[in-house]
């Protein structure tokens, strides 16, 4: 096991990573962000270079950490011979048991795999199963027509709006998730729809794996065409700082999956696997 720390290196590997498309996604806007200030604290483990067979993003070390906010404490996995990622398993120093923490992946075998290791350290697994998603270029500005006078308007969000993200996610209505939405808000490109009085009713941001995410639009303002303008809004503004435009969305969420369809999207060939790992110590919290 090594860390990567070289600037010329992780820049190599961005290049190798998208090569491996799609299923290296969720590593690739990992490094992606780590090569453009590192706003997140992510650093970057391989089991060798450059010939690697194996690589993990991980929240660097040294960086500030709550044990039970498996949103921030998050590894994303890529591959090219499972053995490799399981002996990164194995590894005392790769991952931190001791926490509640997450792992991504876009490949079949990542969850039998790391439900095989965390059962032997007594660890619960949770895993959820995505459509995985990547727009098209969006070479033009989407309709504002529709956007009449001063309101409402198009922008983006502010940091002191992550309580009404939180109370909106589904995976949301904590306090690390709060912490997490309000420092993806900081770091990450994000869009809104505001009505007259300023306030957010349609949204979407990007997280530290430069995945879309929380597309939301308040129930009083659907069906008006705003979910359609933050989508592509976002994704023109990612693909224009050279990010993919990628997604997840679950199988039932018919309403995203429709949006997404008449957005012209991709639905990969993988699918999008998120696995929450919990210590028996912090077993049975009920955000988790």
């Amino acid at each position: 096991m090594l860390v990567l720390n070289c600037s010329t290196k992780l820049l190599i590997l961005e290049k190798m990573l998208k090569s491996c498309f799609p299923e290296s996604l969720k590593v690739y806007g990992a490094v992606m962000n780590i090569n453009r200030g590192n706003p997140f604290q992510k650093e970057v483990m391989l089991d060798s270079w450059p010939d690697f067979k194996a690589v993990i993003t991980r929240r660097q070390r040294e960086a500030e950490a709550d044990n039970l906010d498996h949103y921030t404490n998050a590894y994303a996995v890529f591959y090219k011979d499972v053995r490799a990622y399981r002996q990164l398993l194995e590894e005392c120093d790769v991952f931190n048991w001791n926490q509640v923490f997450q792992i991504q992946g876009l490949q079949s075998e990542l969850y039998d795999v790391s439900k095989a290791v965390a059962n032997s350290k007594q660890l619960n697994v949770k895993l959820t199963s995505f459509k995985a998603v990547h727009l098209s270029p969006v070479s033009t500005l989407p309709d504002t027509s529709f956007l009449k006078g001063p309101f409402p308007r198009l922008t983006y969000l502010s940091v002191a709006e992550a309580d009404l993200l939180n109370r909106t996610w589904s995976r949301g209505g904590n306090e690390q998730c709060l912490r997490y939405i309000a420092n993806l808000i900081a770091c990450f490109p994000s869009v809104c729809v505001r009505d007259e009085k300023g306030n957010p009713v349609s949204w979407s941001i990007t997280d530290q794996f430069a995945t879309i995410c929380h597309g939301y639009t308040l129930p009083e303002h659907r069906r008006k065409g705003y979910s359609r303008l933050v989508a592509l809004t976002l994704a023109r503004k990612l693909q224009s700082r050279g990010f993919p435009s990628q997604g997840n969305v679950l199988d039932d969420n018919t309403a995203s999956i429709g949006l997404l369809k008449s957005l012209h999207a991709e639905f990969l060939p993988c699918r999008f696997h998120r696995l929450i790992l919990t210590p028996a110590t912090f077993s049975g919290l009920p955000h988790l």
